[in-house]
Order: structure tokens, then C-alpha cells, then sequence
């Protein structure tokens, strides 16, 4: 008898609409029935919420109440500082007169470049050998020193709040970042060269860039190049079969590449803010394939996209039909094994959220539990929290509600503010003005291939971990009782990215404190995205990696960075060994799914073309 059964959408249960609601017993071939959901009270202040929906489409989203407040914060504080201002103005003169002293000797025989500043280490914006001729050089200082000017003018003015100092140090940097002379064509070097050597072709080239770029987004379509990455076949192509489905997730079991696997399963949990296929892009760099190839047996669930009908999905909805679903469903196929559970940024942060409350109720399913770039306490979660404040959460909560979902743009942009030099002034100067085309890529498209958030969720995750941080302070609830991370005492893999600007890791590394389990910490170099797909055969990859004992003493992140030993290479063959460490003797491979496979949907499914 084949246990599972997907529905149609047209014949699936209507999306939930509260979050105490009964489940109906059903045969277990069949996806659970709701109960009614209470009709929830009308919404307060309805012009008012619709006011601010239709202001947020001229801010892109963000609070205009929150900003004023952030910069009469730190000028009220300045103004009653006049010794800082003194010593702000003193600073500037001093570096006024090195800049000028580096001006008239700028050409002079043996005079060193960015000898009054040099860019940081993240900065490519000068990084090319043009720039360090006279007088882009004297240009590109001007500028560092102006940048440092205003660095030094919004931080450390006593009496201003953190995080409003944070604001008004990054619009200023946003705002700054408009004029680096890289941005424009009369001061980059490199643009005046091309322009020489192409006879200012290359604006013709930028133009037509622009042009195309403009009508791509008008008409809401794929970044260019995108189009030779299509899901099901050069990306998302693992082969495989769904072999469960509600009305939130399709579970996909991939088809072994062994002959023999091990007993426990892997599942892999994803962030719901992008396709789950950022660990199955193309062969050469698939976590999937890898982990198949090891000879392991991998589960991962695909998030249906939300649309205005899911307005009132709740954050605990993930974990129930999500998490809980894929851990029963794969109970299912393979009785009594034990499963390597993994959790990928948010879907990182569900899964300990379930692992929690699995450990409290006495449910001891999972073996092993590894998190990717996912937090736990999000009291350091780097500059993403400039955007979660009262203020702010409120106002997107009226522009979701007036939606039912947080629109794609909205977090594309916030995304891209927080990397605005590599994201989009180097795309300026780089597309438009040197007029060249961006070479793309399978983690552009899967970038490009965004998701929708429902108004429901969105708003408790905002509020419940970022804003309140009720899961690091023991206030989160599950089914109507609180959770606890320390409860946790399965052993752990944690990755942090070394340069990650949406998970920083030393947020990450707070887990050290939180649990109560033998917990493997590795952090590996790159981004958010880019440092954990990080195939072995791809060169440039580095990792440092330490083991704490369930009983050992704590070590902070600072001395961690000292102490952890350093390795060259890709992290996935180091997880893989961890995970061997901790699996059974090689098996057969389980069925693929427990019925008719022919009656199953192949992968990658339907919902992630949605």
C-alpha cells in the first residue's frame, strides 16, 4: 500500500489560518485534514495600515519614522557635544593638510601611492593598478578620507543609542557610496581607458546594458543570462522522486549513486526566503550529489511559494507540516533509523526550533544536527537588524498586510544595501559604463529566483526572534509550552562564513553557550551564499574547525579564531567525515518512497517552479 498521496492543489487543504489548530486523524496515506479555524478579529486601524502600505511603496519599505528618529537621535546628541565636534573638525584638517602635502608631491619621483589612506581590504572599488596613478589616486584618498570623515562624525557621540548610530553610520555610508569616483566615467581610470581603446563604444555597449536591464525589470523578468539555467535540468537536476506532498512542502528523495548507503538518512531543511535548490544548482557543486555520492541517502523539502491566500500561515506552520511532516514521512520509508538532519539559514533556525521541542517531549529521531549559517540569538545578527525595529517591523507589517505576503523586491533590496558596493555600484561600473555584460552564473539565477513570504510568519519571526529574541531567552513556545536550546544534546555541526552579512558568524558561534551537546564548530571562508557551496574541486576555499565536549568550558569567538586550526580546502569533505563518524555499516538503499514509484512526481517537484 502506498502511503503517500499527493493531492492536486485544487483538491489540497486550504491554508491555515490559525495557529491552535486541531488535527483530524487520517489514514496515514492522505495529507492531514484541518479543523475550522476561529475567525480571527478584524485588524486594527485599517486607514491607517492602508496609508502606510501605500507610503512604503515610495520608501521601499522602509520606515520613515525610524530614520528621522535615528539621525535627531545622534544631531541632538551632537549638537549638545561640542568638544567632539571640535575634535571631529580637528580630525578633518589634519587629514585635509596630509591630503594637500600628498597632492603637490603626487608626481614626484619615488612618492608612494595611498600615502595618506588606502581602501580596506573588502574594498575592490581601487583595487586596480590605475588607480594609484595621479590623479585618481589623489581622487580615490579624497574620497577614503571623506568616508572616514563621516564614520568618525556618527560614531561615538555619547548619549546615542546603538542602534540609531548604526542607522545613521550606514545612510551615510549608502549615501557616500554614490559618489566614489569609481561610479563615475570623467574619474575611473579603467572607464577612460576602455573609452580610448574602443572609441566610446563601450558607452554604446553600457547603454544598451542599461536599456535592456530597465526593460527586464518593468516587466518583472530574469536577470539576462538566466534563462540557460532551468530548474529540472541544468540546475535542481539531482534525479530523484517527491514522495510526500501537503499544502507547504513537497519531501524529494534523491536516487542513490552507490550501491550501498548508510542506514541514516540526511534531511536537509532550507531557508523559505530562497529555493531549496541553493545546495542542488549544477553537478559540479550540488551538496546533493556530493552527499549521494558518499553514500548517503538525502531528503529535501521543497517550500511551496506563498501567495495573498496564505496571509495567515504561522512561523509554527513550518515546523509542523515542514519539519515534523519530512521527519515522519521519512520514518515512513525507512523505520527506526535515525536522521542527519540539516538546517540551512532560516530553515537552520526552525530546525533547532524543532530539535528543542523534540528533545523536551522526549523524541529522539535525530542523530546528528547540522547548521548552516543560522542563528539561535540574534542580538548580533550584523546589519540586517537596521532594518528590525518597532518602527520598522511595524511598517512592514502594514505593507504585508495589505498584500498578505512580503513581496520578493522587498528583500532582494535589503539584501543588496547590505552589499551595495559589490551588488550594485560595481555592477554600475562594471555593465554601464565599462560596458560589459555580467557573465552569469547558476547562483545568479537561483539569486534571481526569489520567494514570497506570508504576513503571518513574517511578522512573528520579526518579532519573536529578532526583535524579542524569545528563543536565546528561554520565552519561545511550542505547542503552548517554551523550548529550550540547552535541552538539545545530539551532537552538532555549525558553519559559519567568515564574510557573511546576513549570519555573521560570531552571531552563529553563540550556540557554543546555548546548548548542552558535543558541538563541531567550523568556519569556512566566503560569503553567506558562496561559502557554503563550496565544492571540493573548487580552489581557494579555507576552513578553521574546533570541537567543544558537551562538559568542555566555553571559548568565545575571539579566542576561538586564535585557537582553531586552520585547514585549505573545501568543509564538505571534513562534514562528511563527521557524519561517517556517526552512521551505521553500510545497507541497502532504502525504497524510494514505499509505493508505486511510478505514481510519484519526479524531482525537483512542482512547487519549486512556482
Amino acid at each position: 500500500m502506498n502511503v503517500v498521496q499527493i493531492l492536486p492543489r485544487s483538491e489540497q487543504p486550504a491554508p491555515i489560518l490559525d495557529p491552535v489548530v486541531d488535527v483530524v486523524p487520517s489514514a496515514p496515506n492522505s495529507v492531514p485534514v484541518k479543523q475550522p479555524a476561529v475567525e480571527q478579529a478584524s485588524e486594527p486601524y485599517p486607514l491607517d495600515r492602508t496609508l502606510h502600505a501605500m507610503l512604503a511603496r515610495f520608501t521601499g519599505g522602509l520606515s520613515p519614522v525610524a530614520l528621522l528618529l535615528a539621525w535627531l537621535d545622534w544631531s541632538a546628541h551632537l549638537a549638545a557635544a561640542p568638544q567632539r565636534r571640535m575634535e571631529i573638525a580637528g580630525n578633518a584638517l589634519r587629514d585635509s593638510a596630509r591630503l594637500l602635502e600628498a597632492a603637490a608631491h603626487a608626481t614626484s619621483p619615488g612618492q608612494k601611492p595611498w600615502s595618506v589612506i588606502r581602501p580596506e581590504g573588502r574594498d575592490r572599488r581601487f583595487r586596480d593598478p590605475q588607480w594609484e596613478v595621479a590623479p585618481f589616486n589623489i581622487l580615490a584618498q579624497a574620497f577614503l578620507l571623506g568616508e572616514r570623515c563621516w564614520h568618525d562624525a556618527t560614531t561615538g557621540v555619547r548619549g546615542v543609542s546603538r542602534a540609531n548610530e548604526a542607522i545613521v553610520e550606514f545612510s551615510v555610508r549608502q549615501m557616500l557610496d554614490v559618489l566614489a569616483p569609481s561610479n563615475f566615467a570623467m574619474t575611473n581610470p579603467k572607464v577612460l581607458e576602455r573609452a580610448f581603446q574602443s572609441g566610446g563604444e563601450n558607452f554604446v555597449f553600457g547603454w544598451q546594458n542599461w536599456c535592456g536591464d530597465l526593460m527586464r525589470m518593468l516587466s518583472a523578468a530574469k536577470p539576462a543570462g538566466s534563462e540557460q539555467f532551468v530548474v529540472g535540468k541544468t540546475v535542481a537536476a539531482s534525479p530523484g522522486k517527491v514522495v510526500y506532498r501537503n499544502e507547504l512542502v513537497e519531501l524529494i528523495q534523491y536516487q542513490p549513486t552507490t550501491a550501498q548507503v548508510r542506514p541514516e538518512p540526511i534531511l536537509i531543511v532550507p531557508a523559505w526566503i530562497m529555493k531549496y535548490y541553493i545546495l542542488d544548482l549544477s553537478p559540479s557543486n550540488s551538496l546533493v550529489k556530493y552527499l549521494t555520492d558518499q553514500g548517503f541517502t538525502v531528503f529535501a523539502i521543497s517550500w511551496r511559494n506563498p501567495d495573498a491566500g496564505d496571509r495567515d500561515v504561522a512561523f509554527d506552520d513550518y515546523r509542523k507540516l515542514g519539519v515534523m511532516a519530512a521527519l515522519d514521512a521519512i520514518g515512513r520509508i525507512g523505520p527506526s533509523r535515525k536522521i542527519h538532519a540539516l538546517g540551512y539559514c532560516l530553515g537552520g533556525t526552525l530546525l533547532s526550533i524543532a530539535a528543542a521541542a523534540m528533545a523536551r517531549d522526549g523524541d529522539d529521531r535525530l542523530g546528528t544536527i547540522t547548521l548552516l549559517a543560522a542563528q539561535t540569538d540574534f542580538t548580533e545578527a550584523g546589519e540586517l537588524t537596521l532594518f528590525i525595529n518597532e518602527s520598522q517591523v511595524t511598517f512592514l507589517e502594514d505593507m504585508m498586510w495589505q498584500r498578505g505576503y512580503l513581496d520578493t523586491t522587498q528583500m532582494a533590496a535589503a539584501f543588496a544595501l547590505l552589499r551595495s558596493n559589490d551588488l550594485i555600484w560595481s555592477r554600475l561600473s562594471h555593465d554601464y559604463l565599462m560596458g560589459e555584460a555580467s557573465s552569469p552564473s547558476d547562483l545568479m539565477a537561483w539569486n534571481a529566483d526569489a520567494t514570497r513570504l506570508p504576513y503571518r510568519m513574517h511578522s512573528e519571526y520579526l518579532r519573536k526572534l529578532f526583535l524579542d529574541n524569545d528563543l536565546a531567552e528561554g520565552r519561545y513556545r511550542v505547542e503552548d509550552k517554551s523550548v529550550s536550546l540547552s535541552d538539545i544534546h545530539t551532537p552538532m555541526f555549525v558553519v559559519g562564513t567568515l564574510a557573511d552579512h546576513v549570519a555573521p558568524w560570531r552571531s552563529v558561534h553563540k550556540i557554543h553557550y546555548q546548548v548542552d551537546a558535543d558541538l563541531t564548530f567550523l568556519l569556512t571562508s566566503g560569503g553567506h551564499n558562496a561559502g557554503v557551496v563550496a565544492p571540493p574541486d573548487e580552489p581557494g576555499h579555507s576552513y578553521q574547525i574546533m570541537t567543544k565536549a558537551a562538559d568542555g568550558p566555553y571559548v568565545g569567538p575571539d579566542e576561538w579564531l586564535k585557537l582553531a586550526p586552520h585547514a585549505e580546502g573545501s568543509w564538505w569533505p571534513e562534514w562528511t567525515r563527521w557524519l561517517l563518524a556517526k552512521s551505521g555499516e553500510l545497507c541497502d538503499p532504502p525504497p524510494i518512497g514505499t509505493g508505486d514509484v511510478d505514481s510519484l512526481a519526479d524531482a525537483p517537484g512542482e512547487y519549486v517552479r512556482t
